[in-house]
């Protein structure tokens, strides 16, 4: 019902017309998760990595009131120089921002919306939202489970955000059906760190193997999608101990000031970054990074399949 609202730009559409890889992005990573001008240069860095693994990127964002797939240069400038002026766009903000023609950066949620309208399969993120700590009296559950739970597309991220109750977020999608994939690991990555103590549902060791569950996935008519956690390159990896006091001080902080709502996942993130004296950003690149060019080479494995049959 959307799709009257989306533009792709003319690489996009074109990549998607003949049968080309192409990874979803989002813009809420450029807008409200890294302070110019490093949002810029990764979203740029990001792109660039996934033409390299040999997929064509689709930066999702909302520009004027209409949906985009795939952003120029300068709309991702323009993106990273208006920061958090710009809308953090949920699935509640769609309608609004549209009738309104505003902008809006599109997070997890409504970049898994608008990429499944465009045809897009795969989308690569940092990490995912979930279940906040405290959540039992917040109720402060991310809407990208929800997401997760409906749309059929594989995304492809670093586990859920550290500042989150891990736990109570993997209950919550066993819980809706979407299942946990380890990418060569069987432990779930929380985000700056490689491990966390929680286990995932299946280890998978080949993007060849990411592209075949999924294409069984599509088969079998299940609408939800499949999340994919890559662990972050063991050499940006942050020492658990390091990130846990980070985090635990910019919860209090975030407690005292009264930080609620959309705005809770920015700032947890700016303050870390700020605790631990940038490395988090640093770290958080990578992963980005990472999880991208893993995105591509899946999304390319996925290619390469279709001409071959399932099981009948």
């Amino acid at each position: 019902m959307l799709k009257p609202y989306l533009d792709m730009s003319r690489e996009v559409s074109e990549a998607l017309n003949s049968g080309k890889p192409v990874v979803a992005l989002e813009s809420t990573i450029i807008s409200h998760g890294m302070p110019y001008p490093q949002n810029v240069e990764t979203a740029l860095r990001v792109e660039e990595a996934v033409r390299e693994a040999g997929a064509v990127p689709a930066t999702i964002a909302i520009i004027g009131g209409r949906l985009k797939a795939g952003l120029s240069p300068e709309e991702i400038e323009y993106f990273g120089k208006k920061g958090r002026d710009i809308a953090k766009a949920s699935r509640r903000d769609l309608a609004m921002l549209l009738a309104r023609g505003q902008d809006g950066a599109t997070t997890v949620t409504t970049t898994m919306m608008i990429a499944h309208m465009a045809g897009i399969r795969f989308f690569a993120t940092g990490g995912i939202g979930g279940v906040h700590r405290g959540a039992e009296i917040s109720m402060d559950i991310s809407a990208d489970l929800e997401e997760l739970a409906q749309t059929p597309v594989m995304v492809v991220c670093a586990g859920a955000k550290s500042i989150l109750d891990l736990g109570l977020t993997l209950e919550y999608l066993e819980t809706k059906g979407v299942p946990v994939l380890g990418f060569g690991t069987e432990e779930l990555p929380a985000f700056y760190c490689r491990e966390s103590g929680f286990s995932v549902d299946y280890r998978v060791d080949s993007p060849r193997e990411l592209a075949q569950l999924f294409k069984t996935h599509e088969a079998l008519g299940l609408t939800g999608g499949i999340l994919v956690t890559n662990p972050i390159p063991a050499e940006y990896a942050m020492p658990k101990g390091d990130i846990d006091r980070a985090i635990e001080q910019a919860l209090k902080e975030c407690t005292q000031q009264g930080v609620k709502g959309k705005e809770t996942t920015p700032f947890l993130l700016a303050r870390v970054a700020q605790l631990t004296g940038g490395e988090s950003l640093a770290s958080n690149i990578q992963l980005v990074l990472n999880n991208a060019r893993l995105a591509a080479q899946t999304a390319l494995a996925y290619g390469a399949l279709e001409g071959e049959k399932l099981p009948q």
